[in-house]
């Protein structure tokens, strides 16, 4: 029912900056809690940040707390991760979520409804 696209991953060096973008298909984008993730190779799924449909609550992971913003345009169907002061721990495939409930997307055990394909994101040193 809802289909999920990311862009915008790419090749940055420490302390550098990326913002992700999710696209998302059908009309009911604001009825949707957003997330991103992220899975580094070898480990397992990690979450990273989440807002509320309307975007008036937001989560984001202590590990990226004060570096990382997720923020959404529902006029556009898009989620965004915007990345500052990126680090080499931070080299992952990014994938985009959406629940029904912000609830199922506030920690690494959480069980999105819907994901994207992921962007690669790499942080040289």
């Amino acid at each position: 029912q809802v289909q999920l696209v990311e862009s915008g991953g790419g090749l940055v060096q420490a302390g550098g900056s990326l913002r992700l973008s999710c696209a998302a298909s059908g009309r009911s984008f604001s009825t949707y809690a957003m997330g991103w993730f992220r899975q580094a190779p070898g480990k397992e799924r990690e979450f990273v940040a989440s807002i509320s449909g309307s975007g008036g609550r937001t989560y984001h992971a202590d590990s990226v707390k004060g570096r990382f913003t997720i923020s959404r345009d529902n006029a556009k169907n898009t989620v965004y991760l915007q990345m500052n002061s990126l680090k080499p721990e931070d080299t992952a495939v990014y994938y985009c979520a959406a629940a029904s409930t912000i609830m199922k997307l506030t920690t690494s055990l959480s069980r999105a409804d819907y994901w994207g394909q992921g962007t690669q994101v790499t942080v040289s040193s």
